[in-house]
This record gives C-alpha cells, sequence and structure tokens, in this order.
C-alpha cells in the first residue's frame, strides 16, 4: 500500500483540480476536446523533455518507497505521466481562471461606470 502513496496524493490532487474546473467550467468542462488536446500536446513535450534528460544522464528516476516501481520506460515512471498531466491541467485551470476573474473585474467596472448594478 505505502507503494501508491505518491500516485494517490497525485490523483487526490488531480480529483480537485477537476472539481475546481467542474464547478467554474473552465477548461475540461467547458471545452473539453480543446483541453484534452492541449494536455495531451504538453504531457508529450514534457516527457520528450524527460526522455532526452534521462538518455543526456541528467534525470534519473529516484529511489523511494512511496511510489509504484512501474516504468513507462527507462527511468521514468508511471506516476511522472500523471503529475505531467495534472500540471497541465492545472496550468489550463488557472490561466482560464484568471482571464475569467479579469473579464468579470472590467464587467464590473464598466457596469458601475454606467450607474448599473453588476
Amino acid at each position: 500500500m505505502i507503494g501508491l502513496a505518491y500516485l494517490l496524493v497525485q490523483v487526490v490532487s488531480f480529483t480537485g483540480i477537476l472539481v475546481i474546473d467542474h464547478r467554474w467550467k473552465l477548461a475540461a468542462f467547458r471545452a473539453p476536446a480543446a483541453a484534452a488536446l492541449a494536455v495531451t500536446a504538453s504531457v508529450a513535450l514534457l516527457l520528450t523533455w524527460d526522455v532526452l534528460g534521462v538518455r543526456s544522464g541528467v534525470f534519473f528516476r529516484g529511489q523511494t518507497d512511496f511510489m509504484t516501481g512501474l516504468l513507462v520506460a527507462p527511468e521514468i515512471p508511471v506516476e511522472e505521466v500523471v503529475f505531467l498531466a495534472f500540471l497541465s491541467h492545472l496550468a489550463l485551470v488557472c490561466a482560464a481562471g484568471v482571464s475569467r476573474a479579469v473579464e468579470h473585474a472590467a464587467a464590473s467596472r464598466t457596469a458601475r461606470a454606467a450607474g448599473e448594478r453588476p
């Protein structure tokens, strides 16, 4: 069970971001195809970066009891792929959230200037 700890923490974190995304329809729940494409492309790019780092001897897999030990490629654990997907989706949710907050603030300012109620 301890070997699944890191993966479990990642899944719980990913679920939290998905709940936020669902509540405010920011990325995957607003444009699922675009979000899937963006996350897939980001993960592919970042995995390519990881593979190049492993081949050059810069990156290597650390040893810990908290990881599953399953590898998707030499020196690249399955937890890395989950983390990269989480990171990519988190970036989409943050960017969409900031964009929506800025739009909301601008609309509120415009409504106040016109003497309307937002």
